[in-house]
């Protein structure tokens, strides 16, 4: 689908392959392995030998055309020439990574990172031989200080989790690549509606699926996306061979979740917008931390790169943990849950969750105190929202 159309418009359509049935909703092709018409055209298949045009599939682990689907459409809205699909977010961030990197290699990440994240850069990386270096993402100095001739590749996700930083992508990826690195960007919080890091210079982009782009808690996904070159010859043997293939079912319940994604986020911004200004006023928090808030650390490079702030709102509340806890269970409405991006608002407390495993040492250099909740703000209505966290508040 062309670039005439709009991502709205390109979210419904972009992709869409029909059988000769004609079908309206894109068909489910729910099988392992596809036949051929004769030995000859299997050799071609595998060879990678087709005619010009035509689209063939070898294995349900190599390809499919429901997934393929999925994969155009979320390339077309993100504005990148290719895209691989996978059975989960970590699998995506996994394989974009290592399909890139061998042993003597650098990587520079930012230190907030989710905790999954942090557990390949710091615990996995290592093992292979490849050296990492945790900088503040936000300070640009300690970026250009860590790059080495040998750094390969930068990592970062903007906004942070939990803490919602904001890093410059664009300076970023200028530091990367004077030492010929390549710049990832997980833009999960961000979603591909309010930011798009190709455009600011990023060589990779990659995506939790679980979240907004299902946005309804059904299924796991994940996509990486950047350059002709690399999905096709660095990313897709990667993930061919090591198996995290995205399944049929869950590629169609993410088609249905792209149609309707514009949307669903348009409608969790307006309220974590309202929610976040409402929390700011509120008595019985400490801090308040939300893009859309003048009073956010990096709020003006928020106007340079993203079109709208987003609907997760970081908050902490006073009386540490034992605060935390007292405001979590006083909630009704809102529910106490490790995911965001869904039709629910959802919850956290990141230090006994997403981030227990890091010491107490490492969450207090991130800003994750013991008081710090995450909220992902759903889709119900405002008022409804304000209501709860008062009444959970007057618990606290």
């Amino acid at each position: 689908m062309t670039e005439q159309y709009s991502q709205r418009t390109r979210m419904v359509h972009a992709g869409t392959r029909r059988s000769h049935y004609g079908e309206t909703s894109e068909a489910i092709y729910l099988t392992q392995g596809f036949v051929y018409p004769d030995a000859e055209a299997a050799e071609a298949r595998f060879k990678g030998e087709l005619p010009a045009g035509e689209e063939s599939f070898i294995y349900a682990r190599y390809g499919n055309p429901t997934v393929a689907m999925f994969e155009d459409r979320i390339a077309a809205l993100e504005g990148a020439e290719a895209a691989f699909a996978t059975a989960s977010g970590m699998a995506a961030v996994h394989a974009a990574l290592m399909c890139q990197l061998r042993a003597g290699d650098h990587v520079v990440a930012a230190r907030a990172l989710f905790g999954s994240c942090l557990y390949i850069v710091e615990t996995l990386c290592p093992r292979f031989g490849i050296d990492v270096t945790l900088v503040d993402g936000t300070d640009l100095d300690q970026w250009r200080t860590a790059m080495r001739e040998e750094t390969r590749v930068c990592f970062l996700e903007t906004p942070s989790n939990p803490t919602l930083e904001i890093i410059d992508i664009a300076a970023v990826a200028e530091i990367a690549h004077s030492v010929g690195a390549r710049l990832v960007v997980d833009n999960v919080f961000a979603t591909p509606m309010y930011q798009r890091p190709i455009a600011w210079g990023a060589d990779v982009v990659v995506y939790s699926a679980t979240k907004h782009i299902d946005g309804q808690g059904r299924c796991l996904g994940g996509v990486i996306l950047g350059g002709n070159a690399f999905i096709r010859d660095e990313v897709e043997p990667y993930v061919k061979h090591t198996g995290p293939a995205l399944s049929p079912f869950n590629a169609w319940v993410m088609l249905k979740g792209l149609e309707t994604m514009p949307l669903r986020v348009a409608a969790q911004t307006d309220a974590a917008e309202a929610v976040a200004s409402h929390l700011a006023a509120s008595r019985g928090i400490e801090r308040v931390l939300y893009p859309g808030l003048p009073s956010h650390p990096q709020h003006n490079l928020v106007g340079v790169q993203m079109e709208r702030p987003g609907q997760v709102i970081s908050f902490e509340i006073e009386g540490g943990q034992a605060g935390a806890f007292r405001f979590l269970n006083g909630l009704e409405l809102i529910r106490i849950s490790n995911n965001l991006g869904d039709a629910k608002s959802l919850i956290t407390h990141p230090t006994t969750t997403t981030h227990q495993r890091l010491s107490a040492e490492a969450r207090a250099a991130l800003g994750i105190s013991d008081g710090l909740v995450r909220l992902s703000v759903g889709l119900e209505d405002p008022e409804d929202l304000r209501r709860d966290l008062d009444r959970a508040l007057a618990a606290v």
